[in-house]
């Protein structure tokens, strides 16, 4: 990765990008946290599986040498016992050897746990490239790797010309004691000497564990560009978005306009806004606004209350505080019920006047103030 496109990268990767890196195979890992846990696993194993792995070796290694001059004379004897002491050896040491297997195998998810992807296995042509690869050799990542390394070799060494020094005794009696106890014991001193190298990889896997981290969300990190092309992805592009909600305020709309011919009245302002008004005493416990809108909105009420004879009834005042206070489907709040109702009322006397061919009512004069 150039220096200046990761100078570029100032932003913490995103859940899809993390997700994305996953599925390529791509999670934290530390090499030092797997190699601590398999020593630790099998220094403790060792010392506790020890004595009794380091007896039946010797009984193994006495039972194979226990042959007689027959046997010894067949030649087709000789494959058959070495089979048969390995299958032996493999089943005395087998508890250590699946106690490290398991600690190879479960270090890795206390990081990244498991991830398995075909895409990690596909080969990488670009690997091939030798100026690339000259490159990576004095990147900055390899000058922490070769630190890393050879503090783990000055840290291993100094652990390990301790346990020599404190166990010099004990390595050099081992040839004077039986065969059986001496592969006990030494197998014992094996297991206490990987315990102590085990701490200290223990410390260098307790720095190498942060930097991986570090280093791998640093790799992931985005450019605020990326991260805006991410979002646009997602959520969709501005234009797509607002032409949905043009065409979902097109549909209301049209819904809308569909309900007007059923209103009582249409109340107005007159000419900035119209609200459609609908009262029925068996469904609703006060009138209902089933159409509001302003100005090409409020016009277009207008017009289709007009070509289906509903009235439309000019009361300034009480068209703002009905289209600033109710939404469409919601009934009139208790503050509005007398004004409305001298409205419905002047609708209704003048819907019998006209039935019966008398004088209209007069317009009343809606004392409401906003």
């Amino acid at each position: 990765m150039a220096e200046t496109d990761q100078h570029d990268r100032t932003e913490s990767p995103t859940q899809k990008r993390l997700d994305e890196a996953r599925r390529n195979g791509q999670i934290p890992r530390s090499r030092e946290l797997t190699a601590a846990a398999v020593m630790l696993t099998a220094g403790i194993g060792l010392q506790v599986l020890g004595p009794t792995v380091g007896q039946r070796l010797g009984d193994l290694m006495r039972h194979g040498l226990a042959i007689d001059r027959a046997q010894a004379m067949d030649p087709t004897r000789m494959l058959p016992a070495l089979g048969e002491a390995a299958l032996d050896g493999a089943i005395t040491i087998a508890p250590v050897l699946v106690l490290t297997l398991v600690a190879a195998l479960g270090a890795p998810m206390i990081l990244g746990g498991w991830a398995f992807s075909t895409t990690a296995l596909a080969p990488r042509f670009d690997r091939l490239d030798p100026l690339a690869g000259f490159g990576r050799m004095f990147s900055t990542r390899s000058a922490v790797e070769l630190a890393k390394a050879l503090a783990k070799f000055g840290v291993v060494a100094a652990a390990g010309a301790i346990v020599f020094a404190i166990q010099f005794k004990q390595m050099m009696g081992l040839g004077a004691q039986p065969v059986g106890p001496a592969i006990g014991q030494a197998i014992a001193i094996c297991g206490q000497a990987l315990t102590a190298l085990t701490a200290a990889l223990i410390l260098i896997a307790a720095v190498d564990v942060p930097f991986q981290l570090w280093q791998y969300h640093r790799d992931l990190r985005m450019t605020r560009e990326e991260i805006k092309q991410e979002t646009r992805e997602s959520e969709g592009s501005p234009e797509v978005k607002g032409q949905i909600r043009r065409l979902m305020r097109e549909r209301a709309q049209g819904r809308m306009m569909q309900d007007v011919p059923k209103a009582d009245v249409i109340v107005v302002n007159p000419t900035h806004y119209a609200v459609a008004l609908r009262y029925d005493e068996k469904r609703h416990r006060a009138p209902v606004v089933v159409a509001k809108g302003v100005d090409f909105v409020a016009a277009r009420i207008r017009e289709v209350a007009s070509e289906h004879q509903v009235p439309i009834f000019e009361a300034p005042p009480l068209a703002r505080a009905l289209h600033r206070t109710v939404e469409i489907g919601d009934e009139i709040p208790s503050t509005l019920y007398v004004a409305v109702a001298q409205v419905l009322t002047y609708i209704l006397q003048l819907r019998a006047a006209r039935r019966e061919k008398q004088a209209l009512p007069p317009v009343p004069v809606i004392d409401f103030r906003e």
